[in-house]
């Protein structure tokens, strides 16, 4: 592991048996209450898109707002919030995706990307890749160009990256946590 990512790894509260037993919940938050960490984080996230023209960021529910508000100041770039079914309040377009156990739906606004726009899709953490591919699959539907994933934190012993790639979205992350 580099320097920064033994930093940025460190900035990261692990909560073991959250929210069940055999879990290690990581906890971005204390990244996010550390101003060195999230600035870091932010400018790492964004360096390799610095000069290219994206149009949109896309975060999901909760922390990919965060994370993803600040890479899309960076980047001058729009927004756009991916939320679960039901918190929007204009037309929208949702997609049925699978979870571990079980499905869920997510939406955004119909109008939120037009066809054809570079869309660079933004959360935390990538784990089985079930709301990622989701999102992507999302974003396609509506006829964005999906560039790349990103991700502070990768569980790798999940495949989450693995199914993005096979969607043929390249997925960038910061550190890596082996386990769940």
């Amino acid at each position: 592991m580099s320097n920064f990512a033994l930093e940025l790894a460190s900035s990261i509260r692990s909560i073991p048996d959250y929210p069940k037993p055999g879990i290690i919940f990581r906890d971005i938050t204390t990244l996010l209450g550390n101003p060195r960490a999230f600035r870091r984080s932010v400018d790492e996230l964004v360096q390799p898109y610095a000069g290219l023209k994206i149009d949109k960021i896309a975060g999901m529910e909760a922390r990919g707002f965060i994370l993803g508000g600040a890479v899309a100041h960076q980047l001058s770039a729009g927004f756009v919030p991916i939320r679960k079914k039901g918190k929007l309040p204009y037309e929208t377009v949702s997609i049925s995706y699978s979870l571990e156990y079980g499905f869920d739906e997510m939406e955004m606004h119909v109008d939120a990307v037009e066809p054809g726009q570079k869309v660079i899709l933004v959360d935390d953490l990538i784990a089985t890749g079930g709301t990622a591919v989701g999102a992507v699959q999302l974003l396609r539907k509506i006829g964005a160009d999906v560039v790349s994933a990103c991700f502070v934190i990768d569980l790798p012993d999940l495949g989450g990256r693995q199914k993005l790639e096979a969607l043929g979205v390249e997925v960038r992350t910061l550190v890596e946590f082996s386990g769940h």
